[in-house]
């Protein structure tokens, strides 16, 4: 099984994602990097690379995420599992509160821990960005809205 992601899938992914990041919501045109395409069930879990698994994620996202798909729960020492952008509503897990990300979940919880999301980095980025007028930005907001 290849990691392999088409020039087509990965196009369609952030096109569905409006090039803003599934997780932490920056969009693509302010970051440093180019997004990835990232598997949300990894292929070493069984995913697959068509187009329902894969998820548009900033490179800071996608490199703590990893391979993971769940975590520990801090609250219960449950395992969760982790946030699903293709199965999932953002703000039923997630809501900002300024430039902070904040869980309103478990599965929340789980996925801002891992995922390092409200790291001091990232905050600071946001920082910036909302002090450009550019975060949330307004395709981030549909995600938030559940467009």
């Amino acid at each position: 099984m290849s990691n392999y992601i088409s020039p087509e899938i990965r196009q369609a992914v952030a096109a569905r994602a409006n090039f803003v990041c599934e997780y932490c919501l920056i969009a693509e045109d302010d970051a440093y990097f180019k997004f990835q395409v990232e598997h949300i069930i990894s292929r070493k879990h069984g995913g697959s690379s068509e187009l329902e698994n894969p998820a548009l994620a900033c490179v800071f996202c996608n490199r703590y995420k990893g391979s993971d798909i769940a975590s520990i729960s801090s609250e219960t020492g449950e395992l969760v599992r982790f946030y699903n952008p293709r199965t999932m509503r953002w703000s039923e897990h997630f809501r900002l509160n300024g430039v902070v990300i904040e869980s309103l979940t478990e599965i929340g919880e789980a996925t801002l821990r891992i995922l390092r999301i409200n790291h001091e980095d990232q905050v600071l980025e946001r920082q910036v960005l909302t002090g450009r007028g550019r975060y949330p930005s307004e395709k981030a907001l549909l995600i938030v809205m559940d467009h």
